[in-house]
């Protein structure tokens, strides 16, 4: 090792993040240092812009979003029973790792490298110590921003987890096992994450995740793919819901306390958030809908994709140029009304986020627990033509189980049942929110206000909807409030907003069928859940 800087404060903490990988003869080695210090870094490596509002401006190179096809994960005794084999969690041999691990660390001999130590879990019972290590800076300022930070007075100690992030560095499926020159491989024995041949930072978050989502349940606590908030009455909500569904954007409420945008554990004591930081989606970000998110935007801000003017440095939020995928991340204490630290007590309120492209949804319904339970399982949303390539003119439904699949490296019965218990528990309230088009189709309707969407929440949230009246959603038998406060009464009913009531008629039953089909392969649930689907 030929020199190094460090923060101070971890240097025996540190040296076993190299050691135990077995990485020697290094270069340069930059030991958690603060956000100032990597953003210098980052600017003397020519990895990135200072924006007009002081924010990092990174590429991401090939890959502006995950690469699932490329993820796996070691099947070894310890996995063989636990892990839910298939497309989503394809096996990787002890061997073939242990030989593209060398392989890494041959490629790294000579480089200059950055190690953060971090934290997951904030409540410190079941938190995770990681060393992220690095070959480039801005990916070490991504993840001392989106992990938590330790304490000045946290002792050194062991890892819990190593992620080794390598973009650098190409696997040869031919050799190494890969299904390209990209892999994304965990090794749960081992505590190790390898990420290679992408630039993409969110496969180290969700990275971190994955490992949770395996080991949390083993004690006890439910891992969940939401966003969470507290009022100032106390009561914790959850937010649940794919991309693009408004997770991250409904939780930023300047009336509520933020807990986290994204990926939470409910454990025996309450809701607790994985993270420290938020990764919000900012295409066509704008001051007005999202101010929290927008105000959120400035110096230790690491902004991915987005077109930036390099003789002004103006950001343009409206482009999509290099991609719709276009990312913020920042500590979560950038945002003013955050919950620092980021825990609470059992959730009263469970809403479950879809946008739905059919617009055939409800605007908002209140579920009866089965009916929880049978979306959750569902997990659905819908994609829009132009989002993504290869889809026609019609908008695509996803299922993801659990609104998170990719993650989840156990059966999706084992988080369903965790969810059954804790709604039985804590008598939580759960409603489905549809934030997608309204009077029509993609095409043809309209997407819903997000004005709208706020105050049928802010109902929900306040017990205002608990005493109005109800009526059951004709194909879907979700149940619908008559009534909410500042909401049109017309708005409320999916089918009235169409003009052409037999269209409406048609789809609602075609979606219908679409989760009938989606929802054959559970076949863990009871006959109370099954009934929960919709009619035919």
């Amino acid at each position: 090792m030929q020199a190094e800087q460090t923060g101070g404060k971890r240097s025996s903490d540190a040296d076993d993040g190299f050691a135990r990988l077995g990485i020697h003869n290094i270069n340069q080695t930059f030991r958690d240092l603060g956000a100032e210090q990597l953003i210098e870094h980052a600017i003397r490596r020519r990895e990135g812009l200072l924006a007009d509002d002081g924010a990092l401006v990174v590429r991401t190179g090939q890959f502006t979003g995950r690469s699932p096809k490329d993820k796996f994960i070691v099947r070894d005794e310890l996995t063989e029973s636990e892990v839910d084999w298939g497309p989503v969690n394809q096996p990787f041999s002890p061997q073939h790792f242990d030989r593209i691990c060398s392989k890494v660390m041959a490629f790294l001999q000579g480089s200059e490298l950055f190690l953060e130590t971090c934290l997951a879990g904030a409540d410190p019972d079941y938190s995770l110590r990681v060393h992220v290590i690095t070959q480039l800076a801005w990916h070490a300022l991504f993840a001392k921003q989106l992990l938590i930070r330790p304490p000045p007075s946290t002792p050194a100690g062991q890892a819990d987890l190593t992620i080794l992030f390598v973009p650098g560095f190409q696997a040869d499926p031919a050799s190494d096992g890969t299904n390209s020159e990209t892999c994304i491989i965990l090794n749960f024995k081992r505590r190790i994450v390898l990420i290679a041949g992408t630039g993409y930072a969110g496969e180290l978050k969700k990275s971190v995740f994955t490992i949770l989502n395996h080991l949390l349940p083993a004690q006890g606590v439910f891992p969940m793919h939401c966003s969470a908030n507290k009022g100032r009455d106390g009561k914790v909500a959850l937010f649940f819901g794919l991309s693009g569904t408004g997770k991250t954007t409904l939780s930023a409420d300047p009336n509520r306390l933020l807990i986290g945008d994204d990926e939470h554990g409910w454990s025996p004591r309450g809701v607790f958030n994985f993270e420290g930081g938020c990764y919000a989606k900012c295409i066509r970000l704008s001051s007005e809908n999202e101010p929290q998110i927008w105000n959120a935007i400035r110096f230790g801000t690491v902004l991915e994709n987005v077109i930036i003017d390099a003789r002004t440095r103006a950001l343009d939020f409206s482009s999509d140029e290099i991609t719709e995928n276009t990312r913020a991340a920042y500590p979560l204490e950038f945002i003013d009304n955050a919950l620092i630290p980021s825990v609470g007590g059992h959730p009263s309120h469970i809403i479950f986020l879809t946008a739905d492209a059919f617009g055939v949804l409800p605007p908002i319904s209140r579920l009866t627990p089965e009916q929880a339970i049978y979306h959750f399982l569902s997990g659905y949303t819908a994609k829009v033509a132009g989002t993504e390539r290869g889809l026609g003119t019609e908008p695509e439904a996803t299922f993801s189980a659990c609104f998170g699949a990719p993650f989840l490296p156990r059966k999706p019965g084992v988080y369903a049942m965790m969810l059954g218990e804790k709604l039985q528990q804590h008598k939580v309230s759960c409603w489905l929110v549809n934030t997608g088009w309204v009077g029509g189709p993609y095409g043809v309707g309209q997407r819903m206000k997000l004005a709208y969407t706020r105050a049928m929440l802010n109902a929900a949230l306040s017990g205002d909807l608990d005493d109005v009246p109800v009526t059951p959603d004709p194909v879907f038998r979700v149940l619908v409030p008559q009534r909410c406060p500042n909401v049109p009464p017309e708005v409320l009913n999916a089918r009235g907003m169409w003009r052409d009531k037999a269209a409406y008629d048609r789809a609602a039953r075609d979606l219908g069928a679409r989760f009938r089909r989606n929802f054959e392969k559970f076949t863990m649930v009871g006959p109370e859940v099954r009934q929960a689907a919709p009619i035919e």
